[in-house]
């Protein structure tokens, strides 16, 4: 590809941290839309059923989808996406944790936080 190409796909990173204040109600939540989906099959059901049952953090990313993020966004097409969830130690207290902390971040990256 050559650089006009490639200008015209941007990656675009989100790091979210969510506290779980009602873990059973985020395994219900995600139980449902498990039996919502027509296209999921049987033993990938259960598999799926098994998994969010266990671990709230697997809840989660069953019901965050990125897709979701950027489908009413007019103008892009997703390409492609990744995400996981892990349960983590989190102090904001921490300079761990700093929004406008410096990763090597390109200066063409826009970091917007919320608080």
């Amino acid at each position: 590809m050559n650089a006009e190409e490639t200008s015209r796909f941007v990656r675009l990173r989100v790091e979210l941290v969510l506290e779980v204040q009602d873990e059973d109600q985020v395994t219900k939540a995600a139980l449902r839309r498990l039996a919502g989906d027509p296209d999921l099959p049987p033993e990938e059901r259960d598999q799926a059923e098994g998994a969010v049952t266990d671990d709230t953090a697997e809840a989660l990313a069953y019901l965050v989808d990125p897709f979701d993020l950027v489908r009413e966004v007019p103008g892009v097409e997703l390409q492609q996406a990744s995400w996981s969830s892990e349960r983590i130690e989190y102090d904001p207290d921490s300079p761990d944790w700093e929004l406008d902390e410096d990763d090597g971040a390109d200066d063409d990256e826009e970091e917007v936080g919320i608080g």
